[in-house]
């Protein structure tokens, strides 16, 4: 990141499906692995406002948007994807 001069990235290596609650919330939550179902911890790291983007499914898999309002998670399923399994707690 460093070479690329990005100074406003950080970066952990480790079970992405529980997400990052010390560095929470997040306006955006990117995940690359498909979850059996959408994390509750994951929804609960989002700021008002923010927005998580995740495959969901095991054999039939769609892409999720999760926008986080005052009152409510607001779901929509955008389109069917593929993707590797995502390994950890929501597998």
């Amino acid at each position: 990141m460093r070479t690329l001069k990005c100074t406003n990235v950080k970066l952990d290596h480790a079970d992405g499906s529980i997400g990052l609650s010390a560095y929470a919330p997040f306006d955006g939550i990117i995940v690359t692995a498909a979850a059996s179902h959408i994390p509750e911890e994951l929804m609960s790291q989002l700021t008002i406002g923010g927005r998580l983007v995740i495959p969901v499914g095991t054999s039939a898999q769609a892409l999720y948007l999760i926008e986080r309002t005052p009152t409510e998670f607001i779901k929509t399923k955008l389109e069917a994807v593929k993707f590797v399994p995502l390994l950890g707690g929501t597998s």
